[in-house]
């Protein structure tokens, strides 16, 4: 049971980052005109290369016309 606390109290920064990561990078999504939500379950899975990604995409259209 020791081991089970050494190893989540040790990565616990790991994951509150990484969940932080991902709603920075919902709020650019939608910054952007772009889905939130789905960008926050790529930046879930992607991490920093989410916020590379959206980072370098230009702004999303609203209208073609």
């Amino acid at each position: 049971m020791e081991s089970f606390t050494a190893l989540t109290s040790a990565s616990a920064p790991w994951f509150v980052g990484w969940g932080t990561l991902a709603l920075i990078n919902a709020g650019l999504a939608q910054g952007k005109n772009r889905s939130g939500v789905l960008w926050f379950v790529l930046s879930l899975i992607l991490g920093p290369v989410a916020t590379l990604i959206l980072v370098v995409m230009p702004r999303a259209r609203g209208k073609f016309f």
